[in-house]
């Protein structure tokens, strides 16, 4: 098959982080809710799918991604400590919104929106971590193809069609859901 040719997979992994002190289960996608997604829409990580593309249908796969291949290195720069003001709707803090561990949407001042972790909450800021949730990390993903085929010029459009809307609904074969969205789940979901 050419490089160029898109194909649409299904795929059942587990995913671990591979830390000092081993490794850790980060997510499961089963041959039941596989992981569903066409290569070349930007859907997934494009070093997981670089190792996927000569895979097909049955093959089995264990293979590691750096931090580089995958979410990029954790930047201290990019914990901010943001103003307590910013988050207080008719003149109360947003408590319902605002807690530890909430993924929050934010928007800079040029319009790009992205999503932050709040890690703490101080009587004058808001601490908020815009790092990916597996910045930092290697990951090794150990699974089996269940499905793969060239990819059809309507399952295409469909891809475009989902991301042009902002819905995650086809992502993670429909099992993507916001809280989760952007979170790194999915193989590369939120990217």
């Amino acid at each position: 098959m050419e490089q160029n040719v898109k194909k649409q997979f299904s795929v059942a992994y587990d995913l671990f982080s591979l830390e000092e002190d081993g490794r850790h289960l980060i997510e499961r996608a089963t041959a039941e809710t596989p992981f569903e997604f066409i290569s070349g829409c930007g859907v997934a990580l494009e070093a997981f799918e670089q190792q996927l593309q000569p895979l097909k249908s049955g093959d089995t796969f264990d293979f590691t991604l750096t931090p580089e291949q995958a979410y990029g290195a954790y930047l201290e720069e990019s914990v901010l400590e943001l103003d307590r003001e910013m988050f207080v709707v008719d003149g109360q803090f947003d408590r319902q919104h605002i807690y530890v561990d909430a993924v929050i949407p934010l928007q800079n001042g040029t319009g790009d929106r992205f999503l932050g972790r709040v890690l703490e909450i101080r009587s004058d800021v808001v601490v908020v971590d815009l790092n990916h949730p597996l910045a930092g990390k290697t990951l090794n993903f150990r699974g089996t193809v269940v499905h793969c085929h060239e990819a059809s010029e309507a399952e295409i459009q469909q891809v475009i069609r989902q991301l042009a809307s902002g819905a995650c609904g086809g992502c993670c074969g429909g099992d993507c859901d916001d809280e989760n969205c952007g979170n790194g789940g999915c193989g590369g979901c939120g990217k």
